[in-house]
């Protein structure tokens, strides 16, 4: 399952926007730290594709595919000392595959900002320094663990390790994140057990009112959008307040009300399709009158690998894959005449697996 964990700084609008991603209830009030616990939900991606497949198969059961989110509380300047409700809420996200920082860009004299004014990109700044501070305090405490043991038994893998951590830290402090240090694909697997944050991938979520939606457009967000651009991040743009209303309504009333505002799609589903772009996923499906299952892979995985999503058992005992693409089924109508085209084919352990690939695996253990 694909998880994405939600930080800011507190009353920017994260738990705000946390409920209109998985429609859940969290308590969202007026102060900083109103979320102590880590809230936790899933909320379904949103493929149209889904709902074309059901119309043609009529399965008795749809399983979609699911994006889990974790949701922490406001982190605050200094909060590696201590300040605020410190960091340690930071532990409950480092097992997510991205990180989405949630920035204010509106002003609203009735809701407070903890540095009392709205300055997006030193909010910003400052989430990013709290999270280096906390890969910092992950590579001190596995020195501490592993530098004595490792010049007492001279083990080259360890001392490889002590030094790519402090390599890693130098340039932390510099300020410079994981992600922009030019790290090797070998040195990434040596620290990848570490979880660092500053690793993970990033998007922005830029937080505005209600009024700057059509235009989206104002002096917090220009700013935030310049330095983001310096930086290559990416940056969606969403109204929490507008995306709390909508997501307690049906599909329909959804789509009206955002042809209403001239939104093309909602911050939702933009957020979703910015994470699995970032992470370089794709969808393949299964499809028949038992089951409509969406699965999410790497761009790039092979079919014995895919196969394995479903169960270990698909790889270990992989013979081939009858495939087609869900393209294929919107051009001809129905499996049936997708075959009758010529268009599902056989492939072996070598194909590549495509975004919209309906799969039956051929396997035997």
């Amino acid at each position: 399952m694909l998880k994405a964990g939600i930080v800011g700084l507190p009353n920017v609008g994260k738990s705000t926007l946390f409920k209109a991603l998985t429609n859940s209830q969290v308590l969202i009030e007026n102060y900083p730290f109103a979320t102590i616990k880590p809230n936790i939900a899933t909320c379904v991606v949103n493929d149209p594709r889904i709902k074309v497949l059901v119309e043609k198969f009529q399965p008795t059961k749809i399983i979609p595919t699911v994006l889990e989110l974790h949701d922490i509380a406001g982190l605050v300047k200094g909060a590696s000392q201590g300040q605020g409700l410190g960091n340690q809420f930071l532990a409950n996200i480092r097992e997510v595959d991205a990180i989405c920082q949630v920035i204010r860009c509106f002003e609203d004299h009735n809701i407070t900002h903890v540095a009392n004014k709205i300055d997006p990109v030193n909010d910003f700044e400052v989430i990013e320094l709290e999270l280096i501070f906390a890969d910092q305090e992950v590579i001190k405490n596995r020195l501490q663990r592993t530098e004595k043991k490792a010049k007492s038994t001279n083990d080259k893998t360890m001392l490889a390790e002590i030094a790519l951590l402090k390599k890693i830290n130098q340039k932390l402090d510099q300020g410079v994140t994981v992600r922009d240090q030019d790290l090797t694909d070998d040195e990434k697997l040596i620290v990848k057990p570490l979880n660092f944050l500053t690793i993970k991938p990033l998007i922005i979520i830029a937080n505005i009112a209600e009024a700057d939606l059509n235009q989206k457009k104002n002096h917090h967000l220009e700013a935030l959008m310049g330095y983001a651009k310096k930086k290559d991040l990416a940056v969606i743009i969403v109204c929490a307040k507008i995306e709390s209303e909508i997501s307690e309504f049906d599909e329909e009333e959804k789509k009206a009300y955002l042809e209403m505002l001239n939104i093309g799609m909602s911050g939702i589903d933009q957020i979703i399709l910015s994470t699995y772009k970032l992470l370089n996923l794709a969808t393949f499906f299964t499809a028949g009158p038992k089951e409509v299952h969406a699965w999410t892979f790497i761009k790039g995985m092979k079919a014995p690998e895919c196969a394995g999503i479903i169960h270990t058992d698909f790889l270990k005992g992989f013979i081939r894959v009858e495939v087609y693409n869900y393209q294929d089924l919107v051009t001809f109508g129905e499996e049936k005449k997708v075959k009758d085209a010529g268009k599902l084919r056989v492939e072996g352990k070598n194909y590549q697996i495509q975004d919209g690939d309906i799969c039956h695996f051929r396997f035997n253990v």
